[in-house]
């Protein structure tokens, strides 16, 4: 089949449009709003580590953590867990806003749980996962519900798990560097979740179990070493005037 020169023209101009994109992020289903969706309420939680020592604040479930030069390192010390950190938000919608660095971690989870909530794995609601080569959004409260977790266990039954959670999650292609330090920024508002890196909107999902009406505990999960935090704010979320 032949091309024209201006398919050819705009294939170079897509491709270079991806190479200049920072850091060559791009939704999967390239559906983000580029407005937010919410706006910070009252403030819930913040820290910014300048002390020596990680403090009551984080509840240590899955060592190991310290405060390295003004910032909170976290690193897996048993195999069978990743390393957890958790703090309190008690409140249905969020803006949560931090700085991280991958460091020699495989991944990191921004994670928001209700401990109340008995019918999914962990209590997990939703949750932003971070990679050398994605970021991940997803609605845990809808994929991980036990009898989903029962189903995955038969690889017959395989097909019946992808049906049950079709639409449940979103991948974004990334290039992360371990060695830098990036903002990301997370709203979540009713059953919409908005992704923001650098001040870049790069992930958007849309699942009924992001409403879910509880979010007691926000933690951070890694997977790997060396994995550091700063400028950790938490807002009690106010939908936008569009949203």
């Amino acid at each position: 089949m032949k091309h024209s020169s201006l398919t050819y023209f705009l294939t170079g101009l897509s491709l270079a449009a991806l190479t200049l994109w920072p850091e060559a992020l791009r939704a999967a289903d390239g559906v983000v709003p580029a407005q937010p969706l919410a706006k910070k309420g009252a403030l819930v939680f913040s820290d910014d580590f300048s002390r020596a020592e990680v403090g009551p604040a984080w509840r240590v479930l899955w060592p190991a953590l310290s405060i390295a030069d003004g910032a909170l390192k976290i690193s897996q010390a048993k195999p069978e867990h990743s390393a957890v950190a958790m703090v309190k938000v008690g409140q249905k919608d969020l803006v949560i806003a931090f700085r991280f660095q991958l460091g020699a971690a495989s991944s990191i989870n921004a994670v928001c749980n209700d401990s109340a909530y008995k019918e999914g794995h962990g209590g997990h609601i939703c949750r932003v996962s971070l990679s050398e080569r994605q970021i991940f959004l997803a609605d845990d409260k809808e994929r991980l519900r036990h009898e989903i977790e029962e189903m995955k266990k038969d690889p017959a039954r395989r097909g019946e798990v992808e049906k049950a959670v079709a639409g449940r999650t979103q991948s974004v292609a990334t290039k992360l560097d371990p060695a830098r330090w990036y903002d990301l920024l997370i709203e979540i508002v009713g059953d919409e979740m908005r992704v923001s890196l650098d001040g870049q909107a790069v992930g958007y999902l849309k699942s009924s179990g992001l409403a879910h009406p509880l979010k007691s505990d926000f933690y951070f999960a890694v997977s790997g070493h060396d994995a550091l935090f700063d400028n950790v704010n938490i807002w009690a979320a106010e939908p936008t005037a569009t949203n």
